[in-house]
This record gives structure tokens, C-alpha cells and sequence, in this order.
């Protein structure tokens, strides 16, 4: 079940899906940005998986795939979900002193790390263009960074910019680890698993400073679980009616939603460096995804030109 028309289908059906996950989940980001004033960062990403986790449990009863959580391989997704605790800590540290626009611009570099542990951890193998086109990308950053004698007056900002890369290295480890996961699990089990984790672990790391949930706060958590399972949703059923080579681009949409939150919720917006880095990165991405698909194109047609 799903919001989008029956109509829809194939790539357009999951490039709308993937706009709009983006979308669900700049609004769940505003949320823990919001969150930051009132509340330790490490509280507010606990918040983040005890508020989603009774809706994936209740999506998980409502479709019958509690048959399907009985095959799981624990130890790799245990490992999966403890990655995802200290990548939504640091995203969440992170969003107490950025903007949404600059926090997404760093984390566009997640891509061009899925590839780098792709072939680390699963041995694959990676053609020498690659390797370029991710030092292009990692260029972008240090613009976007800006590192040098400037920086070092803005050292909130600087561990904030360090703290988005950390936790897109974490998310890049995850995403690879799915690979492995996703041979044999599914989807369902790996958000459940990982929520879970986020949930008891991240409890547990901020139980000696939480902060008492105010109840005016209500509508916000309520918020932020209803944004994060409609972008679940909706990034799942992207990826399922849509080739990735065309869906995975529109991810870079986020920074246009983070753009657009940033001015009307902050008054903020992106500074020249931040512009010509998000440029360099993600047109490093685009053309890495678009470089693959002619790769794979090759290698199931040869005597194609």
C-alpha cells in the first residue's frame, strides 16, 4: 500500500517516490534540529528510534511478515544496527550548529564511501575512473569544509562538519552491510533490527542526562515518527518499481528540501563554499551512478557500443 497513483509505474513511479522521501526526510531532519534546543543530542536520537519503532512494529503486523523475522541473521544485523546508533548520534550532534543545506552537502560524500568499503569489505572490484571520480568528490568537501587558518575561529562549526562525515562513514559501512544482509533478509527485519537498536542502545547511552520530555514537545515526536516511517516507506518503494541508476540521482534533492526548510524555518542559507562544494560532490555522485550503469550495460549486452 502505498500513497502514490496506480498510474505511476516503473522509473517515474520511483523518482516521485524517491522526491518524496527526501522530502519526508528533510521534515523528520527539521525535526531533530528543532529538538537540539530543548534536549541532548543524544536524547534526541534515542527519541528517534523509540518513537518509529511502534509503527514498524504495527506496519510489520498490518502486512503478516512476522513469518519473515524468524529467518534474520543476528549477528550482522545487530552489527548493522549498532552502526546506525553512533551515525544518528553524530548526524543529530552535528545539527545543533549547521544549517540542513551544509549537513546534507557533507553527507553527499556517503555515496562515494559505499564504493571505497565496497571494495574493503566485499572485495569488489572498482575500475581506476572510480578512484578519480571520488577524489573529485572528497575535494567538494574540503571546500564545503573550508579547512585552514578561517576555520579554526569556528571550531563548533568545524567539529559539526567533522561530526557529518563520521556519520556518513557510518551510514556507509551500514549501507554495504545491507548487501550482505539483504542476500538472505528482508527489508522490514533490517529496519526493525536497526530501530531497535537505536532504541535500546541509544536509551541506555542517554539515560545519565535525559532530559524529562516536555509535553508541549508532543507534537514534534509525533512528528518526527510519522515523517521517518513515511520516508522509509517511501525510499523502499522507490528502489523496488525504479532502476537504481535512476532513482539514486533524485537523492540529491534533499538539498534543494534543505535549502528550502533552512530559509523559511532559520532565515538561513548556504554560503558560496557550501554551493560550490554541494556542486562538486554531487555531480562526483551522478556521474559515478551514471558511470556504473553504462558498466553494467556493457557487461550485460558486450556487443553494445
Amino acid at each position: 500500500m502505498t500513497a502514490f497513483p496506480a498510474s505511476l509505474t516503473g522509473n517515474t513511479r520511483g523518482i516521485v517516490a524517491m522526491l518524496s522521501a527526501m522530502l519526508w526526510f528533510s521534515l523528520m531532519d527539521a525535526v531533530l534540529k528543532e529538538l537540539t534546543a530543548s534536549y541532548p543530542f543524544i536524547q534526541i536520537a534515542a527519541l528517534r528510534g523509540i518513537v518509529a519503532l511502534p509503527l514498524i512494529v504495527a506496519w510489520i503486523t498490518w502486512r503478516g511478515q512476522w513469518q519473515q523475522m524468524r529467518r534474520i541473521r543476528w549477528p550482522l544485523q545487530i552489527m548493522r544496527g549498532a552502526i546506525g546508533v553512533p551515525m544518528l548520534f553524530l548526524f543529530t550532534y552535528a545539527l545543533q550548529t549547521l544549517p540542513l543545506s551544509t549537513a546534507y552537502t557533507l553527507f553527499f560524500v556517503a555515496p562515494l564511501l559505499v564504493t571505497v568499503f565496497s571494495v574493503l569489505i566485499l572485495k569488489e572490484a572498482v575500475p581506476a575512473t572510480h578512484w578519480w571520480i571520488i577524489g573529485v568528490g572528497f575535494l567538494g568537501v574540503m571546500v564545503a569544509l573550508r579547512p585552514g587558518p578561517s576555520a579554526l575561529s569556528d571550531v563548533p562549526a568545524l567539529m559539526a562538519g567533522l561530526a557529518v562525515l563520521g556519520a556518513a562513514t557510518c551510514y556507509a559501512i551500514s549501507a554495504v552491510t545491507a548487501r550482505l544482509v539483504g542476500r538472505t533478509d528482508s527489508s522490514e527485519s533490517m529496519v526493525l533490527v536497526t530501530l531497535a537498536c537505536i532504541s535500546l542502545l541509544g536509551g541506555l547511552l542517554a539515560y545519565p542526562t535525559w532530559v524529562p520530555v516536555k509535553p508541549a514537545h508532543g507534537w514534534l515526536l509525533t512528528g518526527l515518527a510519522i515523517t521517518g516511517f513515511l520516508g522509509q516507506l517511501s525510499i523502499t518503494d522507490a528502489f523496488r518499481h525504479g532502476k537504481a541508476s535512476a532513482v539514486a540521482p533524485f537523492e540529491y534533492s534533499a538539498l534543494a528540501w534543505g535549502v528550502g526548510l533552512d530559509w523559511v524555518i532559520w532565515q538561513a542559507l548556504p554560503d558560496g563554499y557550501t554551493w560550490l562544494g554541494a556542486a562538486i560532490i554531487v555531480a562526483s555522485g551522478v556521474y559515478l551512478i551514471r558511470h556504473e550503469q553504462r558498466i553494467a550495460r556493457s557487461h550485460a549486452n558486450p556487443d553494445h557500443p
